[in-house]
């Protein structure tokens, strides 16, 4: 996390280098109202806050795992109409969970299969023959 220094100002250039997301990212973001308003200096620089800090990190670990631009941007907007909104961006958070779930659970199956795949090769380089268990799709 960056943290603020007294009375600096923390600009995109800045944020953009610690969280390894280029600018034209973080200004889409906000275009797009995946996180709020970004607080401005009254010369209308970005000057990113800690609030604003959180917000940048909690885009960036939706998009990471997965979550579409559309449902971060519902869960803002939801946020914005206050606590009124809790049990819908609680059942938003549910449904994304549960997508995740079921993500990892496909990727663990595949990387099941890569494994023994993985296996049978590296025997197949110490005997010189590839060999499959019995049923087991060659390729």
């Amino acid at each position: 996390m960056v943290t603020i220094k007294g009375d600096d100002i923390v600009t995109i250039k800045e944020v953009a280098e610690k969280y390894h997301i280029s600018q034209d990212t973080l200004r889409y973001y906000e275009r797009v109202k995946m996180i709020p308003k970004v607080t401005r200096t009254s010369g209308g620089i970005r000057d990113y806050q800690e609030e604003d800090l959180k917000w940048v990190e909690l885009a960036i670990c939706m998009r990471n795992a997965g979550l579409p631009i559309e449902v971060m941007i519902e869960y803002v907007k939801l946020f914005q109409q206050g606590d009124n909104t809790i049990p819908a961006r609680l059942e938003l958070l549910n449904n994304q969970m549960d997508v995740l779930r079921f993500q990892k659970k496909q990727i663990e199956e595949t990387m099941d299969r890569l494994s023994y795949k993985i296996s049978r090769y590296e025997k197949a380089l110490k005997t010189g023959k590839l060999i499959w268990d019995k049923g087991e799709n060659n390729e």
